[in-house]
Formats: structure tokens, C-alpha cells, sequence
């Protein structure tokens, strides 16, 4: 089985790949010849996801899924959300949206935080979603070198480690992203 997974997101495209069977072939956006940045214009993370997956489906004719990703913290009133990747400003900078998030939340007491991913599957003309959230805190200072976006100062609940200082596959164990990945697995194995 052929599946587009709709991104241009090498790091995210790694992790997801090592989740996936060996049955199915997994091809990028780059892998399809598709170079835009397909707009993330929805309203909700749900939105976004289902927009990119129809986007594929609708223009090279292939079988895709799409996600999106947001950072809901509660004492910001679950920003960044849906603007998490351009919560600094449209350039995609993630050293900026850490570095503004850690601003907003400077005075604010109460850190916790969750990261939810939405994974829109366009299968055959049909369309399914699968939910992942993952519950923790902000911390204060960024720790450890792997992962990437907000993953140096998100620490999960019940463990000392934030995503950053985590292996490949402990974070696709207890993270959003691997949560979806496995619903989104599971369905395709039926």
C-alpha cells in the first residue's frame, strides 16, 4: 500500500515512518513532487489536517493523510493552538515561539499544557480522524537536543524528562503524534 503522508517536515516525516508497518510505502510531499506549502487556514487543528489530506487527494489523485499539531496551555487559554507553528510570526521559527511562549507564561503560576495531534486520513474518498493528546507542563529553561518545536521545555506527565531529552521511541510511545499514529494504524491494518 502507497500512502502520501502530507508533509515537507523531515523530522516529523522520521518519526512517523519508524511507526509504520513495512507493508505500507510512505511518501512525502517532496516524494510526490508537490513543493507548496499547502495554507493551514481552519479555524481548528481538525480543520487544518483535513484540508491538507483533501488538498493531496483532490490534486495528484493519491491516498494521504495529513496532521496537525497544536500546544494548548491552559493558563493562556490553550494557546498557541492551531497557530502553534506561527505563534511568533509566520516564518515558522521555533527558537521565536519558544521563546514568546516562555515570555507569556513568565507570571503565570499554573504550566500545564497539552500537545493534541489531528490526523486526517482520505482513503479511497473516504475520511476518518484520529485523535492524540499528550498532558504535561511548560518548564522554564529548554532542555535536551532532540525532537524539535516546542519539545525542549514540554515535559510529559509523570516523567522527569522533557520530549527533547527523550529517544525517538519513547516519545512516539507516550506522545500525541504516536497516539494518532497508532489509531490511524490500527484502522489501516482492518
Amino acid at each position: 500500500m502507497k500512502l502520501v503522508f502530507a508533509t515537507h517536515n523531515k523530522n516529523k516525516f522520521t518519526e512517523v515512518k519508524a511507526m509504520l508497518p513495512h507493508h505500507i510505502e510512505l511518501l512525502s510531499l517532496d516524494d510526490i513532487g508537490c513543493n507548496e506549502d499547502i495554507e493551514e487556514t481552519g479555524e481548528t487543528i481538525e480543520d487544518n489536517a483535513i484540508l491538507k489530506a483533501n488538498y493531496v487527494r483532490d490534486t495528484y489523485n493519491l491516498n494521504c493523510f495529513a496532521d496537525d499539531t497544536g500546544l494548548e496551555v491552559q493558563s493562556l487559554n490553550n494557546e498557541p493552538g492551531v497557530y502553534s507553528a506561527r505563534y511568533a510570526g509566520v516564518s515558522h521559527d521555533s527558537n521565536a515561539n519558544i521563546k514568546k511562549l516562555l515570555s507569556n507564561l513568565e507570571n503565570k503560576e499554573n504550566r500545564s499544557a497539552r500537545f493534541k495531534t489531528a490526523i486526517a486520513l482520505s482513503l479511497d474518498h473516504e475520511e476518518v480522524m484520529f485523535l492524540g493528546i499528550c498532558e504535561g507542563e511548560i518548564i522554564k529553561e529548554l532542555r535536551g537536543d532532540s525532537g524539535f518545536g516546542y519539545d525542549p521545555i514540554f515535559q510529559p506527565k509523570g516523567f522527569d524528562k522533557t520530549f527533547a531529552e527523550m529517544t525517538l521511541q519513547q516519545k512516539s510511545e507516550i506522545g500525541h503524534r504516536g497516539k494518532a499514529m497508532r489509531k490511524l494504524i490500527d484502522y489501516l491494518s482492518k
